[in-house]
C-alpha cells in the first residue's frame, strides 16, 4: 500500500492545480510553473498518477503513468492537461465543458510482479476493489486501475476487458502465460 497518505491539505492542492492547468490548457493559456519548494515532502516526492475526467459520471479522459519518473505534483499537471487534451478516446476538452468535469486523482503505488502458474491461480491472486493490473505480452500493454471492479467486479471478466483494452482476444490471459502485475492506489476527487 502507500508509504504515507497525502494530507487533505495536499489533496485540494493537488485537485486546485489539476483543475487549473486543465483550464489553461482547454484556453491555450500559458501553464503556471510550479513551485516545487511551496509542496509539502509528499508532493515534491516522486510520484506515479493517473487523473480521470468525468462529465456525469462518464468517463472523458484518463491519463497517467505506472511508474514514478518525477515529483508527484508535476506528474498530476502534466497527467490533467493530457487527460484533457491527449486521450486518444475522446476529442480534447471544450471550453463549455469545463464547468462540467469532475476530476480524480489516482496516486498510485509501485507495481508488482504476479507469480502465478495457471489461469486459476492468477484470478486468485487478484483483489477485487484493491488491485489495479496491469498485463504486458509481445510489446503490448494495458491497464484497468482498481476503480473499474466497480463496473466488472468479475475477476475473470476483468481481465478478459484488459486483454480486449490491449487490442487481443479476450481469452487470451487464459491460454498465454503473460505478465500481469498489481498496484494499489490512493484516490480522491472534487466534492
Amino acid at each position: 500500500m502507500i508509504d504515507a497518505s497525502l494530507s487533505e491539505t495536499d489533496k485540494k492542492k493537488l485537485l486546485k492545480i489539476a483543475r487549473e492547468v486543465i483550464t489553461c490548457a482547454v484556453r491555450n493559456e500559458q501553464l503556471k510553473k510550479i513551485q516545487l519548494q511551496e509542496h509539502s515532502r509528499l508532493l515534491r516526492d516522486p510520484g506515479a498518477s493517473f487523473v480521470t475526467l468525468t462529465i456525469r459520471e462518464k468517463l472523458r479522459g484518463c491519463i497517467g503513468t505506472l511508474e514514478a519518473y518525477q515529483p508527484l505534483v508535476l506528474d498530476v499537471q502534466e497527467h490533467a492537461v493530457a487527460a484533457a487534451m491527449e486521450d486518444y478516446r475522446f476529442p480534447a476538452v471544450r471550453e463549455e465543458e469545463i464547468p462540467l468535469i469532475n476530476i480524480e486523482i489516482s496516486r498510485l503505488t509501485p507495481i508488482h510482479l504476479i507469480d502465478y502458474s495457471t489461469p486459476e491461480d492468477l484470478v486468485s491472486n487478484l483483489r477485487v476493489n484493491v488491485d489495479g493490473v496491469l498485463l504486458k505480452t509481445s510489446g503490448r500493454r494495458a491497464t484497468f486501475l482498481p476503480q473499474v471492479w466497480e463496473k466488472v467486479p468479475d475477476p475473470e471478466q476483468f481481465l478478459s476487458q484488459l486483454c480486449m483494452k490491449m487490442g487481443a482476444p479476450p481469452d487470451l490471459w487464459r491460454g498465454n502465460r503473460l505478465q500481469v502485475y498489481t498496484y494499489q492506489v490512493e484516490k480522491f476527487k472534487e466534492a
